[in-house]
């Protein structure tokens, strides 16, 4: 039986909010959760986990095409498009489980429905529909002394780009559709937009990455994007920059794409688009102007300690803006809460949030971009160390890309690390440390690294930085 009033109450349960509220438990707040579709949010069930699978699964299909360098014969793989999605279905159903035992493990009430904001530290609940199509929830109001936004974000709808969820489609459609399309358009190549290129490509798509930027991945550093769009050519994903697309004919069974290039208008035809332009947050009909939250470019505003401009209320993760991860999220919810309690906490720095992004070659960074320290006013010295050059790497048969650090001339501060190869989202936490620590480039050289590891590259690409590396 659920309460009627809590010290905490976090609406929604994607990774910020299920862990916002179990940090709150073991701070001794009473403490319950709104949700209205399934427990997760979209990270788990629609969003990180499940295309994680997917991603998985493209890149054995590629190991399947090129058993023979590793001194295997095979007589081939053939995926099966439709248990491909069903594992990764699978893998999100695990996880929102996983959920559920913790809500029940830390004694939080789960409440489902639709929650909005009513004032006076009220919140009313509806009964809502999940993605499944089920009915959740009950009519009621509860009470809080502090209530947590976490509503997250969608995917960003162009008005050139309607989604239709058959023909035109976004992120959910591309991760749960069974049937695989022979030809995908993608607009965008963002770190959304480049994973389901991989992914469709690799299972048999013929796959056109377009971006209105002059370069893919374009905030990362200028030589990432140069990587990975040789890395994507030389498999044969297609990208075209500084184009958009100006309009889409859906009327017949083949689309035409009419793209906005530098050279004028150029007409292909695609058997399907995802627009995968970005997010957009969560802020409509959850109560804000009510409560007299502020909003701004559909974000709510908050400040360093992720409160809004009404007492009791707080906003974390994708619904608060930029960066919209899942791990930035996380560290708003329990920064936020353990204000609330009391301790002594460190606002965040968004110069150490590191972002990922989980295609084949990864990429992760942190930090300053080489072109964005210069801008800052900083002497750079600037260190790379390629992946050919790796033992591990070579070992692995993934010897493509590199690291690249970037350091502050004068006190030796890691301003910036990025890595674009195998395995490279599981490295960048040593650089994210490191960062955080004020960690110096020559306590990075004096750091004993395993060998034979690619967490070496670091290492290696430090030492390129200062005039003194070894295997390179």
């Amino acid at each position: 039986m659920s309460a009627s009033s809590y010290d905490v109450l976090v609406i929604g349960t994607g990774p910020g909010g299920y862990e916002t509220a179990i940090r709150a438990t073991q701070l001794g707040l009473k403490t319950a959760v709104v949700e209205k579709n399934k427990l997760g949010g979209v990270c788990l069930n629609i969003g990180c986990i499940p295309t994680k699978a997917l991603l998985k699964s493209a890149e054995i299909m590629e190991y399947g095409k090129h058993l023979d360098a590793y001194g295997l014969a095979s007589t081939g793989i053939k995926a099966e498009f439709d248990k491909v999605i069903g594992r990764s279905r699978g893998v999100a159903d695990k996880m929102n489980k996983g959920v559920a035992y913790l809500m029940n493990k830390n004694k939080i009430d789960v409440l489902f429905g639709h929650a909005r904001l009513a004032g006076s530290g009220k919140v009313t609940i509806d009964p809502s529909t999940d993605m499944d199509g089920n009915k959740v929830g009950e009519k009621q109001t509860v009470s809080a002394k502090h209530i947590i936004v976490a509503t997250g974000a969608r995917p960003r709808e162009l008005p050139t780009l309607p989604f239709d969820g058959k023909k035109i489609i976004s992120s959910k459609e591309a991760l749960l559709q069974t049937e695989r399309p022979n030809r995908l358009l993608i607009c965008g190549a963002g770190a959304i937009g480049v994973e389901f290129a991989y992914f469709y490509h690799h299972m048999g798509t013929e796959v056109t990455v377009i971006e209105l930027k002059d370069r893919i991945v374009p905030i990362e550093d200028k030589d990432v994007s140069r990587e990975l769009a040789r890395a994507f050519k030389k498999s044969g994903i297609k990208t075209i920059t500084g184009t958009m697309v100006k309009s889409v004919d859906t009327s017949g069974k083949v689309l035409k794409v009419t793209l906005e290039t530098k050279k004028g208008d150029e007409l292909i035809e695609t058997d399907q688009v995802l627009s995968a332009v970005g997010v957009m947050g969560n802020v409509e009909d959850i109560g804000l102007e009510k409560a007299g939250v502020k909003t701004d470019r559909g974000a709510i505003v908050i400040d360093e300690f992720c409160r809004t401009n009404v007492p009791g209320i707080y906003a974390i993760g994708d619904v608060a803006g930029p960066p919209w991860l899942a791990h930035k999220a996380s560290h708003e919810g329990v920064l936020c809460v353990e204000k609330i309690a009391g301790e002594d906490v460190h606002a965040m720095n968004k110069l150490n949030i590191p972002g990922c992004t989980y295609c084949q070659p990864q990429i992760a960074s942190v930090g300053y971009t080489e072109e964005a320290a210069k801008e800052a006013g900083y002497e750079l010295k600037v260190g790379k160390f390629p992946f050919t050059a790796s033992g591990k790497a070579s070992a692995m048969g993934h010897n493509e890309g590199f690291v690249k650090v970037i350091y502050d001339a004068k006190y030796g501060e890691m301003l910036g690390c990025h890595i674009i190869g195998y395995d490279a989202t599981e490295m960048i936490a040593e650089a994210v440390t490191a960062r955080t620590l004020e960690t110096t480039a020559h306590e990075i050289m004096e750091s004993i690294h395993p060998h034979p590891t690619l967490s070496e590259a670091i290492m290696e690409a430090t030492r390129a930085a200062y005039g003194v590396a070894i295997n390179v």
